[in-house]
């Protein structure tokens, strides 16, 4: 199997996401550039985080027009796998691949911090190696992580059970202290219907080794392999 990382102007965590691709989970990993219109056999493509194009106009709006979307949207509508990560996820909800947006965090700062997950859903590409429940410490770095959607998306988001991430306390508890940015109803990542597509706002790719002191963020790697091997 192959990972395909895209790099966008004003990326920077690209190599991270590469090297875990490449050097943790031992897959084939290629850089791809935001001009190409080859995704070159990538079977799951991250979109990473960073600031795309300096986030000019709004987190991810800009990116939308790189000429390696059109293949990336292919590639979606053909059920391949696309991971947004961060900056990633903005990207995605631009482009159209994931409903919603990402406004500016509710109390208006940039936060960088670990914080609690809870893996609400395992039967995606992306937790299939996670136990439902599963609390994650994974770090977040954005300014723009603020998850909105109508009630009416996010009513439909719960109906198909589309919401993958969640913030939480250490213990789990869904609790508005644990949310750092305002997100509704606590979302930190979700999926889109074919479940062939996911964005979250934290970073796995930066605690997927115990040599960083957390490794909670590999499951999420090891689940992508997983499934791409059963295919």
């Amino acid at each position: 199997m192959k990972f395909g990382i895209v790099i966008l102007p004003g990326s920077n965590c690209d190599h991270d996401a590469w090297h875990v691709a490449k050097n943790v989970v031992s897959a084939e990993a290629e850089l791809l550039w935001h001009k190409e219109t080859d995704l070159k056999g990538a079977d799951c493509v991250i979109i990473p985080g960073g600031f795309a194009y300096g986030d000019y106009l709004r987190a991810g709006a800009l990116a939308k027009f790189a000429p390696i979307m059109e293949p990336i949207r292919r590639h979606a509508a053909n059920g391949g796998l696309v991971f947004g990560i961060c900056n990633g996820f903005q990207v995605l909800t631009e482009v159209g691949l994931l409903p919603g947006a990402l406004m500016r965090n509710e109390h208006l700062r940039f936060l960088s911090r670990d914080v609690f997950l809870r893996t609400e859903e395992t039967d995606t590409p992306f937790t299939s190696e996670l136990q439902r429940g599963q609390i994650l410490r994974v770090p977040i770095a954005h300014g723009e992580g603020n998850y909105y959607a109508d009630d009416a998306t996010l009513d439909e988001l719960e109906r198909n059970r589309q919401v993958i991430f969640r913030y939480c306390d250490g213990e789990g508890r869904m609790t508005s202290e644990a949310n750092p940015n305002g997100s509704a109803r606590n979302i930190a990542g979700i999926c889109n219907a074919s479940r062939n597509v996911l964005g979250m706002m934290p970073h796995p790719e930066r605690c997927s080794e115990e040599l960083l002191g957390n490794a909670d963020g590999l499951g999420i790697f090891k689940s992508i392999v997983a499934s791409l091997a059963r295919v």
